[in-house]
């Protein structure tokens, strides 16, 4: 079990640092700049994001998804909005998120607007973007697939800070249960259905959206998946212009979801999530995660974990623990 916790977070970080160079640029950019990204890269001085980072960093999905570990340990794993938010806020601050421009669009305006005392709710219920799906894979870690109504509401709780939509719980509670579906089966075909059958349960948490049906769209991109299963270049550019690779929640989940079934191997997912172009870090960070707990972190180049030990001052193996603690717990 440590193992796949092990991948899941270092997935999490691996996906993160390897598309943060090409993050937010389009296709023809990143490969007029990179050609195609083979490792793990400075952030370009070039990218208005990526520039505030060095190789092996990773950026606010793992920081963030961090810092709610933090948050659980302090609460003896019952999520508390106000500390979330408050340790959000202190990250934020420390990394200069505000002004280095590293917040997603709803997160940026809702921390903000707790600094400032004011009520967010009017801009969480309408939230349409990806910020409580790349923090939220280590919350499938502390629970068992089949137990997916109460993973739901944990997912509600610590992403209510930012994040209270329909769309934005479900899109959550999918990459949750995705993570908790792969450490537990060796077969990815019950991963997907494990994500399948979470979105209505978590759906109907959230504020009503008129957004499309997530399901739906992985749907669309296992299909690709398998028609271009010989051909990662083509399988890339259909997922791209068909499915999505924006910020938007109804784009980077499925993309995220059909690469790591496309790849089902933590250091080819992290690649092709890296060479997709759009919102490459969280797609990196969501479907590497789901990769790296479903084969662990035996699987993952021993190089890649140098790199990101060395590149972030973070003690990996103390969160892993603090993971392990919480499922024992819940």
């Amino acid at each position: 079990m440590r193992k796949k916790i092990a991948g899941a977070i270092y997935g999490m970080a691996l996906g993160d640092a390897m598309g943060m160079p090409s993050e937010l640029w389009g296709r023809e950019k990143v490969r007029k700049y990179f050609g195609k990204i083979e490792g793990l890269l400075d952030g370009p001085k070039e990218n208005s994001v990526a520039c505030n980072y060095k190789k092996g960093q990773f950026t606010d999905d793992t920081g963030q998804a961090l810092v709610i570990i933090d948050s659980l340990n302090d609460t003896n794993f019952k999520p508390n909005s106000r500390d979330i938010a408050i340790k959000l806020l202190k990250w934020a601050e420390k990394e200069n998120a505000f002004e280095n421009n590293i917040l997603g669009p709803t997160s940026k305006v809702a921390l903000a607007n707790f600094r400032d005392g004011i009520n967010s709710k009017a801009v969480t219920d309408k939230a349409l973007s990806n910020g409580s799906a790349m923090r939220i894979a280590p919350i499938g870690c502390l629970f068992n697939s089949h137990n997916k109504e109460k993973l739901a509401d944990f997912v509600y709780s610590v992403s209510e800070v930012t994040h209270t939509s329909d769309i934005t719980i479900a899109g959550a509670a999918m990459i949750a249960v995705a993570v908790s579906s792969a450490i537990e089966n060796n077969d990815f075909d019950i991963v997907i259905k494990d994500i399948f059958e979470m979105e209505p349960i978590a759906r109907r948490l959230g504020a009503e959206t008129y957004s499309p049906s997530l399901t739906e769209r992985i749907k669309i991109g296992i299909y690709l998946a398998n028609e271009y299963k010989n051909n990662e270049d083509l399988f890339l550019e259909k997922l791209y212009d068909i499915v999505g690779a924006g910020v938007n929640i109804s784009e980077s989940v499925p993309s995220a979801i059909s690469i790591a079934y496309y790849a089902q191997d933590p250091n080819k997912c992290a690649l092709l999530c890296a060479n997709l172009a759009g919102d490459t870090d969280t797609i990196g960070a969501m479907a590497t995660a789901i990769c790296g707990a479903f084969k662990g972190i035996d699987y993952i180049k021993e190089e890649y974990i140098e790199s990101l030990n060395k590149a972030n001052d973070v003690d990996f193996n103390s969160y892993i623990s603090i993971l392990m603690n919480g499922r024992s717990c819940l």
